[in-house]
């Protein structure tokens, strides 16, 4: 199963969902969704936005378990 790494992202920055929510300017469900891993997919777009949000590459942001 394939899950969104963003939790931990965000822990490392020492940064909160609310502030990823402004900076990814998309609704609160809509990125606890995300961040719950209860979305059926993530468009790429939004893995782009992710990345550049988050500093970081799409091998960072998910994880394989």
């Amino acid at each position: 199963m394939i899950e969104v790494n963003i939790k931990e992202l965000l822990k490392k920055k020492v940064k909160t969902k609310y502030w990823l929510v402004k900076n990814m300017e998309m609704g609160y469900q809509t990125v606890d969704a995300m961040m719950n891993n209860k979305t059926q997919g993530i468009r790429f777009e939004t893995i782009e936005k992710l990345c550049k949000v988050l500093e970081c590459t799409p091998n960072d942001l998910f994880v394989i378990k």
